[in-house]
């Protein structure tokens, strides 16, 4: 694949993008943050969490395949404009949010966020040491494990 093979409108780039969001000039990361809340309210709440789960896993997996397109056709590293990896990871961070609350919701936000932009071990170290698209996925992976453990014990408070 050349750099000019994959256009904005491929599967790879629609998929990785979440349909043009990691286009936006600003915050791309957090807008699909807050663009994964709604369907992952309604998934929530038609299927339960464990079916938020594996809504998660099929975008960690759809993401694996969309980055390594982009990857391969461009030579990036880690594209600013891939955002399925928020996606996934904001997922990931609401699991615990069982029944729905939208206060746990916004919590599950922000600290998914926090975690994303600060990176601690091992989230950092998937993003500095693992190769290709494993890489730029796993590390918002790890940041929503940490944010759901987080939402978890919020639970018990709000």
């Amino acid at each position: 694949m050349t750099k000019s093979s994959l256009s904005p409108f491929h599967p790879a780039s629609l998929s990785a993008t979440v349909c043009g969001i990691g286009y936006l000039p600003i915050a791309p990361g957090t807008w699909a943050s807050a663009a994964a809340l709604v369907p992952a309210w309604f998934i929530a709440d038609r299927l339960g969490p464990l079916a938020l789960l594996g809504a998660a896993l099929l975008a960690l997996a759809l993401g694996i395949w969309a980055t390594a397109c982009i990857q391969s056709a461009t030579g990036e590293k880690d594209p600013g404009r891939i955002v399925i990896d928020e996606v996934a990871g904001q997922w990931i961070a609401l699991i615990p949010v069982w029944p729905l609350d939208i206060w746990l919701y916004a919590a599950g936000f922000f600290a998914f966020r926090l975690f994303d932009i600060v990176k601690p071990w091992p989230a950092s170290w998937c993003d500095q040491k693992l190769p290709g698209a494993a890489g730029v996925m796993l590390d918002d992976i790890v940041a929503g494990i940490y944010a759901a453990i987080v939402v978890f014990g919020l639970t018990f408070v709000i």
